[in-house]
């Protein structure tokens, strides 16, 4: 199973973009983040087209995520009570494999009060994963976590930590997160420093390489055996009207 993790960042803008990278990449399972939209109004028949189900928690003008898979989807639950009002989870079941996407919210300021609703979310996600049971369930998480985990991992470590995406309480939450039983993907197979998933449009920051890396993959103690490959796809952030994020992708073996 190649599972992918995608913001986005619109999917009215970046619906041609998806349908492009879904030929090439050809995964199994795709977790898209702010996708920015009603579910009424989410293009199955252009996704189901290119061979795959889709399973959405939308909202208006903001937020949203979805789960496209070329697997069948059960089990679907959208939302959790972590969200206060926003769409910012869905979870599914796809060949055995419990599957979230996720969009975390990027709580603006440290000194903000979505600061402080960011901290309630990272809680509430732990709950909800205390809630689905232990660790050797077989679980991934997906998503823009809007933290980026390990100095390595950030373009100017230093400079970042003083505000949103490396904060060192961000990055607190996202390891009480994580303590429950979850791994890096990425890290399992590779060490190497400097790879991102986001860059700044305002800083022309994709040109100069000045990125984050807060969209992850992060597997069970389950499904931890299973991960053979991870790695990040470059290349659709080089297209016209691109996403400020690009995918990211693990493959686990059966």
């Amino acid at each position: 199973m190649l599972i992918a993790t995608w913001n986005v960042n619109s999917l009215r803008v970046r619906l041609a973009q998806l349908l492009q990278w879904l030929k090439l990449a050809r995964p199994d399972v795709v977790c898209l983040q702010e996708i920015k939209m009603q579910e009424a109004d989410f293009p199955f028949d252009e996704i189901g087209a290119a061979g795959y189900e889709c399973a959405v928690h939308g909202q208006k003008t903001y937020n949203g995520v979805a789960v496209l898979s070329k697997l069948p989807i059960e089990d679907v639950v959208p939302g959790f009570a972590g969200e206060e009002g926003q769409a910012r989870l869905i979870e599914a079941v796809i060949d055995g494999v419990h599957v979230l996407s996720a969009y975390c919210p990027n709580g603006e300021t440290p000194s903000s009060d979505k600061f402080r609703y960011k901290q309630r979310f990272f809680s509430a996600l732990r709950a909800h994963l205390d809630n689905l049971g232990k660790s050797a369930l077989p679980l991934c998480i997906c998503g823009d976590f809007n933290v980026a985990p390990e100095e390595k991992d950030v373009w100017d470590p230093a400079k970042a930590a003083r505000t949103c995406g490396f904060h060192p309480e961000e990055r607190r939450w996202l390891k009480h997160l994580t303590d429950w039983g979850l791994h890096d993907s990425l890290r399992l197979v590779d060490d190497k420093g400097g790879q991102y998933s986001w860059w700044d449009y305002r800083t022309g920051g994709f040109r100069k390489n000045e990125g984050m890396r807060i969209d992850q993959i992060w597997v069970s103690d389950g499904l931890r055996p299973r991960v053979r490959k991870a790695w990040i796809d470059t290349e659709p952030r080089g297209w016209d009207r691109a996403s400020d994020h690009t995918p990211v992708l693990a493959q686990l073996e059966p």
